[in-house]
């Protein structure tokens, strides 16, 4: 039998050869899944969490210290968890990294390998983890099962004196005894003729590391589901709707038990992991506690779990998913594309509904309507579009870092969302006037984007003080004519300040010139304009509209 030491350069190997074998048996284990909601995807969040654990493991390349690459799984797993079974290999691999962290280093500062009696501690303090994540209460016959008796399994052998390799085989053996008795502990796994599937994604990956330190690995029977007679088919309850997962910091702990509590509340499958110290050297990893958690629930009130995660702390890589319940489904959308517009005031509602878009505005009561809609927000209107896809024209109302975790959100419910380039309302307009709902969805995507482009635009404002600008200096009531966030034009008012900013845009040609007329602003200005293009640009169409939009006075685009 070999008996490959478990350093650094092992560790990584281990890693690759559980995301192949992991490949191999997705379909396996999600064919298993139906303990705690039986939504077919353990097998792939497992693979899909433990490939992010790789790519950051991978970023560890140069380094020989074991410590490191342990802690590059732990954290690349934490990002990247998906799902339940995610969060809880996310546990399984920080319990790696807090004990090789904690560990005696040699004369360089560095952890050479992991022997057998550390990773029979890893796993024990990885069992710790793993329930502490899960609300404190540890159910026989899941995943937990195989892990505890996989660690006491190496436990035993480590404290005989055995190799690593004879610690790993033994584990892995143990793992495979308890995986076969998951079913007679656990009632739904026996009803539906299945061991946990947790269980078996983790003895993949046992089974992985006793390829990589003794060179092979026990073949394993395949796993499936036993015949359910007919007539055993009683009805179940609905089971929740919604996968929601994220990230938290900034929360202390009184802030993360109230946040348990209300997730508890909201839906099951709670599950809240502490992050490791990250990739902080090992002196420093030893004193710090944990300060980022991974957070999952299942629910039917997604808003409502990521708003008690927002009561607890700051909140990052939000998603939300449809869980596989048959409950929503493609066939539930009303309609095949949409196209939603974030405008703002009344008068810009009633003109992008009239061109037949759903609008949605930013919150009254802000300040600052271009910060105005959040991720949130955004989500619900694109559910409340009725579409499975929705192009998304955000208006220059959504923040970058808003406008990503909304649309992602979207697709995780299943809409088709399109985000396009569109930074101004007067943008906006012009790709909802090339809007084909006939055409194929990326050749809409892309001729709506290439129009919103293409619209050359800019904005008026008054000047409030006295101020140097690249157009000279303004005074307080000047008009200042802008694009590109730049101050081009100083005029005595808006009127003036407007009409060189049309000149300016005009430059490079231009069929139709659109002003939208922001709120206080007399509609008498566009008389005034379009007198000025009239005789000083022939043939140029003029369009004007009191949208009543706050901020900048004028919105002018040129297409």
């Amino acid at each position: 039998m070999l008996d490959r030491r478990l350093d650094a350069s092992a560790l990584r190997d281990w890693a690759r050869t559980a995301v192949s074998d992991l490949i191999t048996h997705t379909d396996e284990i999600d064919r298993l899944n139906v303990f705690p909601v039986a939504d077919s995807d353990t097998g792939t969040n497992m693979l899909f969490t433990m490939r992010s654990a790789l790519a950051e493991a991978k970023s560890a390349a140069g380094s020989g210290d074991v410590t490191a690459v342990a802690a590059a799984l732990s954290e690349g797993a934490l990002h990247g968890a998906r799902g339940n079974s995610g969060v809880i290999l996310s546990q399984i691999l920080r319990g790696l990294a807090d004990v090789t962290a904690s560990a005696d280093v040699d004369t360089q500062g560095a952890l050479a390998d992991i022997d057998a009696a550390l990773l029979g501690a890893a796993l024990r303090h990885a069992v710790g983890l793993v329930v502490s994540s899960m609300g404190g209460e540890q159910i026989d016959g899941t995943i937990v099962s195989v892990l505890h008796a996989a660690a006491e399994a190496v436990e035993h052998w480590a404290a005989d004196g055995a190799g690593l390799a004879e610690a790993v085989a033994a584990g892995a053996d143990a793992a495979a005894e308890a995986l076969e008795r998951t079913p007679e502990q656990l009632a739904v796994l026996a009803e539906a003729g299945v061991v946990d599937a947790g269980g078996r994604g983790l003895l993949v990956l046992i089974d992985a590391l006793s390829a990589t330190v003794c060179g092979h690995a026990p073949p394993r029977r395949a796993y499936e589901p036993a015949p359910r007679p007919l007539d055993v088919n009683p009805p179940e309850p609905a089971p929740p709707q919604f996968e929601v997962m994220y990230l938290l910091d900034e929360c202390d702990a009184t802030a993360l038990e109230r946040l348990r509590t209300r997730l508890a509340e909201l839906g099951d499958s709670v599950a809240i992991a502490a992050s490791g110290a990250g990739l902080r050297s090992p002196a420093e990893r030893r004193h710090e506690a944990a300060d980022r958690y991974s957070v999952h629930v299942h629910t039917d009130n997604a808003g409502a779990a990521v708003e008690a995660g927002l009561a607890a702390g700051a909140l990052s890589r939000i998603q939300i998913s449809v869980l596989n319940t048959g409950r929503l489904s493609p066939g539930s959308w009303t309609r095949e594309r949409a196209v939603l517009a974030v405008v703002d005031g009344d008068g810009a509602e009633e003109l992008f509904r009239r061109e037949g878009a759903s609008v949605l505005r930013p919150d009254a009561e802000s300040t600052d309507p271009s910060n105005g809609v959040s991720a949130r927000q955004l989500l619900r209107a694109l559910v409340d579009t009725g579409a499975a896809q929705v192009m998304v024209l955000p208006d220059g109302y959504v923040a970058a870092e808003e406008l990503v975790a909304g649309c992602t959100a979207g697709i995780g419910w299943g809409i088709d969302v399109v985000a396009l380039p569109a930074g101004s309302m007067v943008q906006g307009l012009a790709a909802l006037a090339v809007h084909d709902p006939g055409r194929q969805a990326v050749d809409d995507g892309y001729t709506m984007a290439r129009a919103a482009a293409g619209a050359r635009h800019g904005s008026v404002r008054l000047a409030t003080e006295q101020a140097l600008t690249w157009a000279g200096t303004c005074e307080p009531g000047d008009g200042l004519g802008i694009a590109g966030d730049e101050v081009l034009v100083v005029g005595k008012d808006v009127a003036a300040a407007a009409a060189g900013l049309i000149d300016l845009l005009l430059v490079a040609g231009g069929e139709l010139v659109t002003v939208l007329i922001g709120e206080g602003v007399d509609p008498d200005i566009a008389e005034t304009l379009a007198e000025h293009v009239h005789w000083h640009h022939p043939g140029i169409e003029l369009a004007a509209y009191p949208t009543g939009h706050r901020g900048d006075a004028l919105l002018i685009g040129v297409e």
